[in-house]
C-alpha cells in the first residue's frame, strides 16, 4: 500500500512504484531496495559500498518515460552488517540509504508485519541480463537461525533469487503487503536451492527507527511482554524455562498444556521472558546479552512463536480475530473461524489464560480447528480445574491417542507387507547399489512394539497413568520419522528391485528371441562355442536370485556372436529361402529353415511361414494350416485338387472357389463351409466328402466322408473328432498330402495312415504330420496340428 496506507502494495502485473535498481560508484548494478519514505530506501547492508561516497537509486516502476536516477547516500547509523555467532548463524545485513532527492510519496510502500509460515511470496529483483527487473516465486517454508530469518524455497529451479536481488521487497501473495526483504540466494552440496529473508519483525528490531512506516500488530500482546524484574535470577524457573525453550525449538510436541497460578511470580516471569525472546521483534541485543548469562537451555530461538495472545477477559470470537488478523486472511465480512477454517493456516500459537477467558470451551474448539490443520499450540492456564482435564482430552491425549494408532498401524504395514514385498523382490533378483535395508527393518519392528507396549500399558493401569503414556512427546515424532524414513527407504528399494527384474525379464526375452534366429541360421550344424554361451546365460537368467549384471553380460556375449554367425552367412529369409533340402523356391516355415529331408524345417510345411510363407501356398494363407498351427480355413492342400490352388485370403479355394461358401466345400457341396471335408469348426462338411476324387460312393452324413468305414473319419478325410483317421479307413493313392506322396507314406501313431489306414494315429498330416518329424510336416506340419 502507500504511504498513507490506502490500497494494496503490490499489484499483481505491475512493475512496483517501489522496487528501486541500486548501482554502485562504478555504475554496476549492486542489487535491490524498498522506497520506504520519499527519502529512505531500505537495502541489504552488503549492497552497500561503504568506500564509495555516492550511490545511484533507479526507480524502474516510476510513472512516465525513463528510469529517473537519485544519488543516494549511506545513513551511517542506519547500518547493520552481517555477523556470524560461535555456530556461524548470520544476523542483521540491513541498511538505509538517504536520497539527495525525494520521490513522490505515492510511490513508498509500508512494511506489514505477518506471520510468514507457509506463505506464497513474490520478489522483484534485478539479476544478470534482467537488468529491468523480474519477478521471482517462492514459499516461506519457516525460521532458521538465531535472528528470525526465513527460508524460501524457490517455486522453480530458475527462480532461485541471485546476484542482484539482494535488497528486494518480499511480498505476500495474497495480501499483496511487503512482508520481508531478500539477503541471499545459496545452492547447496546437495544441489539444493533456497534463499532467505528477514522479515519485518527482524528489520524493525535491527532498525528501530523503521517502527513508524511499518504496519500489522505486534505478534506479541502487552501483558506478555517481560519487564526489568524480569531479569532477577531468582526469578527463573530454570526446568520450566527449559521446557518452554524446547517446545519454541520445536521439539516435536505439537500441543503443550502448563499450569502458571496467579502469584507464582518466577513461573510468570520465566514464561515473559520465554515469549519475548522467542518473538522476532522484542528480542533485542540487550535482552539476548542479558539472557546468554542464562543456563544452558533456556533461551529460544527468534520466531519460535507467531502469535502470543492474552486470552484473559477475551471471547473466542475476539482471540479468533486476532489470529486471523496476524494470519492477514481478508474478507472481514466473514466470521474470523470461518476465515481461519477455509485458510486451513499453520502457526505456532500461545494463548495464556484459557480457563480465564469469557468462553473457555469456546476457545478450545477454536484452538481445536488450528490443531487440527497442523498448528502447533502452548497453552497456558491458571488452575487445573475442569477447563485443564477438557483441554488434556481435546487437544491432547485425544489426538494423540489417534496418532499413535495411525502410527502403529503405519509400521505394521512398513513391517509386514511393504517388507514381504521387498523378500520378495530379493528372492528374485540379486541387489546392485542397493544399501542393506535390515537395520532400518529392526528399528522399525522395535519402535511397533515400543508403542505396543506403551498401549497395552494404558489399557490396564489407571486413567492418570494412561494419560501420562499418552501425553505428548517426542517419542512419537521420532518414530514417525523413522517410519518416514524406513517407508521411504523401503519404496524405493522395492521399485529398484523391481526395476531390475523387469531388465532380467528383456533379457530373457531376448535370449529367446536370438536363440530361434541363430537354430534357424544353423541349416542343420552344430556350433558348440555359441551353444555355450547360451547356455551360460540361459543358466544365469534362471537363477534365483539373478544377478541381473552379470546376465546381461552373459546375454551381450551370445546375442553379439549370434549376430556375428548372421553376418558371415547372411540373411535368412522370413519365407524360409535357403532350406536345405526344402523347395528351391523357398518352401519352409518361415522361421526355419525346412527340415534336413522333408518339404519343411522343424516346424514343417504349413507352418505359421510354411511351405512359402505368406507370399506361397501355405501358411496363413497356404495349404492345410493357418495362423495358429490348422489348415488354412478352405484349403485342403492336394497335389492335385482344386484345380489350380486358387485360393484367396483364407486358402485354396476362395469364396467362389474350391471350398468356398458356394464351392465344393458349401454346406451342400464336396467339403466343408471352408473347403474340401471341412466344416466350420474343422469337420467335414455335413454332406461332403472333399476327396479329390472320391465323392461318389463315399458320401457322408451327420460326420463327414465315409464316416467309421469311410474315406475319412468323423473330422473328414482321414482325421477323427481328435484328429485320428477312421479306425478302417485308408488313405487314397494320391492322398491328401503332398502330389504324390500319400502311397507308400503310411505310418502308423503320427504317419499317414492308421492301423491299416491313411489318416490313423493323427491323421493325414496329425499332430507330427505327413511323416512326423522328418516326414512332409512335421509338428506343424503338412496339415499340421488339428489341421485335416
Amino acid at each position: 500500500m502507500a504511504a498513507g496506507g490506502g490500497g494494496p502494495a503490490v499489484s499483481p502485473m505491475a512493475t512496483p512504484s517501489w522496487a528501486v535498481r541500486i548501482r554502485g560508484a562504478d555504475g554496476e548494478i549492486a542489487g535491490a531496495g524498498i522506497l520506504l519514505t520519499p527519502q529512505w530506501v531500505l537495502t541489504c547492508a552488503h549492497v552497500v559500498d561503504r568506500t564509495a561516497d555516492v550511490m545511484t537509486a533507479e526507480f524502474v516502476g516510476a510513472v512516465g518515460h525513463g528510469v529517473p536516477a537519485v544519488p543516494a547516500r549511506l545513513e551511517r547509523d542506519a547500518y547493520v552488517p552481517e555477523t556470524l555467532d560461535a555456530d556461524g548463524d548470520p544476523s542483521g545485513d540491513v541498511a538505509l540509504l538517504r536520497l539527495e532527492r525525494p520521490r513522490p510519496a505515492e510511490e513508498t510502500v509500508r512494511l506489514h508485519r505477518l506471520s510468514a509460515p507457509n506463505r506464497e511470496v513474490r520478489m522483484y529483483g534485478f539479476p544478470y541480463e534482467h537488468n529491468g527487473g523480474i519477478w521471482f516465486r517462492a514459499t516461506a517454508v519457516g525460521v532458521c537461525g538465531r535472528d528470525g530469518q526465513v527460508q524460501l524455497i524457490p517455486a522453480s529451479p530458475g527462480e532461485l533469487a541471485s546476484p542482484g536481488c539482494s535488497g528486494a521487497g518480499v511480498a505476500d501473495s495474497d495480501t499483496g503487503e511487503v512482508i520481508g526483504m531478500v539477503l541471499s540466494g545459496q545452492e547447496d552440496r546437495h544441489g539444493n536451492r533456497f534463499s532467505f529473508m528477514s522479515p519485518v519483525e527482524t528489520i524493525v528490531r535491527h532498525l528501530p527507527r523503521l517502527d513508524p512506516v511499518t504496519t500489522g500488530p505486534s505478534a506479541v500482546d502487552p501483558q506478555l511482554r517481560s519487564t526489568a524484574d524480569d531479569i532477577l535470577p531468582e526469578l527463573l524457573d530454570r526446568p520450566f524455562a527449559q521446557r518452554l525453550a524446547a517446545w519454541l525449538r520445536d521439539d516435536g510436541s505439537q500441543v503443550k498444556i502448563s499450569v502458571v497460578r496467579h502469584g507464582d511470580a518466577a513461573r510468570e516471569a520465566t514464561l515473559r521472558r520465554a515469549i519475548t525472546l522467542a518473538d522476532r521483534e522484542l528480542r533485542t541485543p540487550v535482552s539476548v546479552d542479558r539472557a546468554s548469562l542464562d543456563p544452558p537451555g533456556t533461551v529460544p530461538s527468534a520466531g519460535g512463536h507467531d502469535l502470543a495472545v492474552y486470552a484473559e477477559g477475551r471471547t473466542s470470537a475476539g482471540i479468533a480475530e486476532r489470529i486471523a488478523e496476524r494470519l492477514g486472511l481478508p474478507h472481514p465480512e466473514e466470521a474470523p473461524l470461518e476465515r481461519i477454517r477455509a485458510a486451513r493456516a499453520i502457526l505456532n500459537l500461545v494463548v495464556v489464560g484459557v480457563d480465564e477467558a469469557v468462553d473457555p470451551l469456546g476457545v478450545l474448539d477454536l484452538l481445536d480447528v488450528l490443531r487440527a490443520d497442523g498448528s502447533r499450540l502452548l497453552l497456558v492456564l491458571r488452575t487445573a480445574g475442569d477447563c485443564h482435564r477438557r483441554a488434556r482430552e481435546q487437544l491432547l491425549t485425544g489426538p494423540e491417542r489417534g496418532r499413535r494408532a495411525r502410527l502403529v498401524e503405519r509400521l505394521k504395514e512398513i513391517t509386514g507387507p511393504l517388507a514381504e514385498d521387498l523378500r520378495e523382490r530379493l528372492a528374485a533378483v540379486a541387489p546392485q547399489g542397493l544399501r542393506p535395508l535390515d537395520s532400518d527393518l529392526v528399528a522399525a519392528h522395535a519402535a511397533l512394539a515400543d508403542l505396543l507396549r506403551a498401549a497395552d500399558a494404558a489399557d490396564h493401569d489407571g486413567e492418570g497413568q494412561g494419560e501420562a503414556l499418552l501425553g505428548p512427546g517426542p517419542d512419537l515424532a521420532r518414530y514417525e520419522r523413522l517410519a518416514d524414513r524406513v517407508e521411504g527407504r523401503l519404496t524405493a528399494g522395492v521399485a529398484a528391485l523391481d526395476r531390475l527384474r523387469d531388465r532380467r525379464d528383456e533379457l530373457a526375452g531376448r535370449l529367446r528371441s536370438y536363440q530361434v534366429m541363430h537354430q534357424h541360421s544353423l541349416r542343420g550344424e552344430e556350433d558348440p562355442a555359441v551353444d555355450g554361451l547360451y547356455l551360460r546365460a540361459h543358466t544365469l537368467l534362471r537363477a534365483r536370485p539373478c544377478d541381473v549384471r552379470a546376465a546381461e553380460a552373459a546375454v551381450d556375449a551370445y546375442t553379439g556372436r549370434v549376430d556375428g554367425h548372421a553376418g558371415a552367412t547372411g540373411p535368412v529369409a522370413r519365407d524360409g529361402h535357403g532350406a536345405r533340402d526344402g523347395h528351391e523356391d523357398g518352401y519352409g516355415s518361415g522361421d526355419g529353415r525346412g527340415a534336413r529331408d522333408g518339404d519343411s524345417g522343424e516346424d514343417g510345411r504349413g507352418a505359421r511361414d510354411a511351405y512359402g510363407a505368406r507370399d506361397v501356398h501355405a501358411a496363413r494363407d497356404g495349404h492345410d494350416r493357418g495362423d495358429d498351427g490348422r489348415g488354412a480355413r478352405p484349403g485342403h492342400g492336394t497335389g492335385d485338387g482344386g484345380g489350380d490352388g486358387h485360393r484367396s485370403e483364407d486358402g485354396y479355394g476362395a469364396r467362389d472357389g474350391y471350398g468356398a461358401r458356394d464351392g465344393y466345400g458349401a454346406r451342400d457341396g464336396y467339403g466343408a463351409q471352408d473347403g474340401h471335408g471341412r466344416g466350420d469348426d474343422g469337420r467335414g462338411a455335413r454332406p461332403g466328402h472333399g476327396a479329390g476324387d472320391g465323392g461318389g460312393d463315399g458320401h457322408r452324413s451327420g460326420d463327414g466322408y465315409g464316416a467309421r468305414d469311410g474315406y475319412g473319419a468323423r473330422d473328414g478325410h482321414g482325421r477323427g473328432d481328435d484328429g485320428r483317421g477312421a479306425r478302417p479307413g485308408h488313405g487314397t493313392g494320391d492322398g491328401r498330402g503332398a502330389g504324390d506322396g500319400g502311397g507308400d507314406g503310411q505310418r502308423a501313431g503320427d504317419g499317414h495312415g492308421a492301423r491299416d489306414g491313411c489318416g490313423a494315429g493323427d491323421g493325414c498330416g496329425a499332430r507330427d504330420g505327413y511323416g512326423a518329424r522328418e516326414g512332409y510336416g512335421a509338428r506343424d506340419g503338412y496339415g499340421g496340428g488339428d489341421a485335416s
